[in-house]
């Protein structure tokens, strides 16, 4: 995504600036419809499970709570960051205009439909809502195919094919649970998405990162250009897409195991190379760093489970997920909402302890328990850290995605 790359300035306004007659823009670019939704719902998602595990009533779906937990966390949080990430980064790559207006208001009906068709207290049948749930990311691509063939360059279809391989985990995960097939899918299609989630996190990541670093101490006067370390980009991005077919054919496996190893180092090798300490200063960069520090992390705490049996690393799936994509996605939705509204690319306080509680949630929630002394406890403590997060987020930055940029442009 090629949001947010002016630096921070006089003359562009910041999230706190007064906004002269507040116009609604929710619908004006692709962005800010699924950012909010993904806000939204990495909140509800956790609200809601965290609320049943306290003993509060909540009521029941077309899916478990559980399953309904686990999958809204994927598709409903991830996945709606994605739409909106796609839907700001096509236009980019392809030079065409993005999406606003009807054609906008038809995909988030879609794919808000599909979030309400799965939500405690829906009387959908499983099937029906299963069916609904299953169309926005289809509907997404097929939205977005007339401006990747019309662009004529076949590697920008990379990052909608991942997109592609999520929603194979969806439905590995929705039609075994609707019964569409006889075997239960479950696990499957829920390492699928998370990996194929993963996978677009390395890759896109691989080239922001580095990208907005140089750029960021080119204006403090201390450029820095990535050290030299010939094939290891590619290799890292080859082995996270190995995670991905490994994790099909063989899961939670000794092989599985190794090839995580093998994409920690390397995935750890690439990130060295990108002079994260130097960016100590600059929150709204630092936290890229963090977010991809993560990568290795999971990959390492994963292999240690598969590979070793180590107790302490059972929760390896909620690091790679409330680490690794939580907070890239938070990072570049943060940055990507400030840089398409005209305002400074500077990092609210709020926003700061944001990125902060994230982190802190998924590490709390993977190796909490010695901690807390207790299983329930440590989901108690991520999911209040997780739910003030995303409070700070939404309190932010909603208004920045609900009304019209503070400088009068359009967008």
């Amino acid at each position: 995504m090629s949001a947010a790359t002016n630096p921070p300035g006089r003359g562009v306004a910041s999230v706190a600036a007064p906004r002269r007659g507040l116009r609604f823009a929710l619908l004006a670019q692709g962005f800010r419809p699924f950012f909010l939704l993904s806000g939204i719902w990495a909140l509800l998602g956790v609200a809601l499970w965290a609320s049943a595990l306290s003993g509060m009533p909540v009521p029941e779906g077309p899916l478990p709570l559980v399953r309904w937990h686990g999958h809204e966390m994927l598709a409903g949080f991830v996945g709606a960051a994605m739409v909106g990430f796609l839907l700001t980064a096509v236009p980019n790559w392809t030079g065409r205009r993005g999406h606003a207006g009807a054609s906008l208001a038809i995909l988030v009906t879609v794919v808000l439909a599909g979030r309400l068709a799965l939500l405690p207290g829906s009387p959908l049948p499983t099937g029906i809502a299963v069916a609904i749930a299953l169309a926005g990311l289809p509907t997404l691509l097929l939205l977005l195919l007339p401006s990747l063939a019309k662009a004529g360059q076949p590697r920008l279809f990379g990052p909608p094919l991942i997109v592609l391989l999520f929603w194979g985990g969806d439905l590995l995960m929705l039609g075994g649970t609707a019964g569409w097939w006889a075997a239960d899918t479950w696990r499957l299609g829920q390492l699928l998405s998370a990996n194929a989630a993963l996978a677009l996190v390395g890759l896109i990541g691989g080239r922001i990162v580095p990208s907005f670093t140089l750029n960021a101490l080119r204006k403090t006067g201390r450029p820095a250009e990535p050290a030299p370390l010939p094939g290891v980009d590619r290799a890292a991005v080859l082995s996270l897409l190995s995670v991905v077919v490994i994790d099909l054919v063989l899961p939670d496996s000794m092989a599985a195991g190794g090839v995580a190893a093998l994409a920690a180092i390397l995935v750890g090798l690439r990130l060295s190379r990108w002079h994260g300490l130097r960016t100590l200063g600059l929150p709204i960069v630092w936290v890229l760093h963090l977010a991809y520090a993560f990568v290795p992390l999971a990959l390492a705490t994963k292999a240690a489970f598969l590979l070793g049996g180590m107790p302490w690393a059972v929760n390896w799936l909620h690091l790679q997920g409330a680490g690794a994509l939580a907070l890239m996605i938070v990072a570049v939705m943060t940055r990507a909402a400030l840089g398409h509204t005209g305002r400074d690319l500077v990092a609210a306080p709020a926003t700061v302890l944001a990125y902060v509680l994230i982190a802190l949630a998924a590490l709390m929630r993977c190796f909490g328990p010695p901690l807390t002394g207790g299983a329930l406890v440590t989901l108690m403590v991520a999911g209040v850290l997780w739910v003030a997060a995303f409070v700070l987020y939404l309190t932010v930055y909603a208004p920045v995605l609900l009304f019209a940029r503070p400088d009068g442009k359009p967008g």
